[in-house]
């Protein structure tokens, strides 16, 4: 794993919470903020494994995140973040059935968050950018897949074609990597106003 400095920063960030998490589940178990939290980690961490090694992490977040949801239906955090998780399990199917059924499930559980926190922007754009989602996921796996698009896709059979589809793999390639860095913001946004705020308040 070749990570750069704030990279580095942002695993080691979410590796303490994710530990932090699972400390205190063995304390409290039904804890449906540290459930949250413990999903939230898993999911940024994900995006620094392999595609085998992020579909298991992103299993496990979709599980912790299930269990906060059991404990408080309405919180809308978890919500989101089990829409994002669904999301990310959606990309990382290449057959496009079983990625919709994930989009379709994301989809839900945004509008279940809009719905719980209407005013916040976050989660009704979260919802509206749900709706491209099933679009890109095919430019992505028309193009080789996830870890193809890392990789710098395939190679064409004529120099034309090939200089047609390093433009479309460059382009499906940033808005992979758009999505990516916006869950991730998202998540070390959250995770930061989350600590910055006193227990009292909680």
């Amino acid at each position: 794993m070749d990570l750069q400095e704030s990279d580095a920063e942002r695993y080691f960030f979410f590796e303490m919470a994710r530990k932090s998490a699972e400390i205190t589940y063995a304390e409290n178990p039904l804890d449906p903020d540290n459930l949250t939290k413990w999903g939230g980690a898993l999911l940024e961490l994900s995006q620094f494994q392999n595609v085998t090694e992020s579909k298991k992490m992103v299993e496990d977040a979709v599980s912790k995140l299930e269990e906060a949801i059991i404990l408080n239906p309405r919180k809308h955090d978890a919500l989101w973040c089990l829409g994002n998780a669904h999301t990310s399990q959606a990309f990382l199917t290449p057959e496009q059935d079983k990625a919709k059924i994930c989009f379709d499930k994301a989809a839900e559980y945004f509008q279940l968050a809009v719905d719980e926190d209407p005013g916040n922007e976050l989660y009704q754009k979260s919802l509206d950018v749900a709706a491209k989602a099933p679009e890109l996921h095919l430019e992505i796996h028309k193009h080789g897949g996830l870890s193809q698009q890392m990789a710098g896709g395939g190679a064409a059979t004529s120099s034309n074609a090939k200089a047609s589809k390093k433009k479309k793999n460059s382009d499906t390639t940033y808005d992979v990597v758009g999505w990516v860095v916006f869950v991730g913001l998202v998540f070390a946004w959250v995770a930061a106003s989350k600590s910055a705020v006193p227990p009292t308040q909680r």
